[in-house]
């Protein structure tokens, strides 16, 4: 049986192809992927799901606006605010699937009219049991929605793999 996801608006048809981590990316999406070890055991593996699904990193890369519900839940409405100071834009989204599997955790989003984005993004946490390693992970394809978001290109970018290092810092302990 397949999964069942929310019927909004969305601005892409392939909704929850980020479920995958390894699946092919929809024709026309750039991907994007960042993973990172962030360290070992179940306790933090479980810090760090309760964490992402708490939009921790959302929050600590400081593009958090507001959420229609505390914890991330099929359905719930996430609005992120992209930009510096007062030159910004507030961008809606939509939470697609939680992940909640023995050793992976998280959720995924996608994009709603008015973002500058079209595409979804996964926001997870990875626990192996054969080495004890957790790991931290970022995977979206996404593609320009708007005119300003194709003439950032190359800046854009490099913009979303800063902010996606800063989602990864936001979940790794101090050392």
């Amino acid at each position: 049986m397949s999964p069942s996801y929310p019927t909004p608006p969305f601005t892409y048809v392939e909704v929850g192809a980020t479920r995958e981590p390894d699946g092919p990316v929809p024709a026309g999406y750039h991907r994007f992927e960042l993973r990172r070890r962030l360290g070992s055991g179940r306790a933090l593996f479980e810090t760090a799901a309760e964490q992402i699904l708490a939009y921790r990193m959302q929050r600590a890369a400081g593009i958090f606006a507001r959420a229609s519900t505390p914890v991330a839940s099929p359905g719930t409405r996430l609005t992120v605010r992209l930009g510096v100071g007062p030159i910004g834009i507030e961008a809606p989204c939509q939470v697609v699937y939680v992940l909640d599997e023995p050793d992976r955790r998280g959720f995924a989003y996608g994009t709603l009219p008015g973002h500058p984005e079209i595409g979804e993004e996964l926001f997870a946490v990875e626990y192996d049991p054969a080495d004890d390693s957790v790991h931290g992970v970022i995977a979206a394809f996404s593609r320009p929605g708007t005119w300003y978001a194709r003439l950032g290109g190359p800046v854009t970018r490099m913009l979303q793999h800063a902010i996606g290092r800063r989602y990864l810092d936001a979940i790794t302990p101090a050392r």
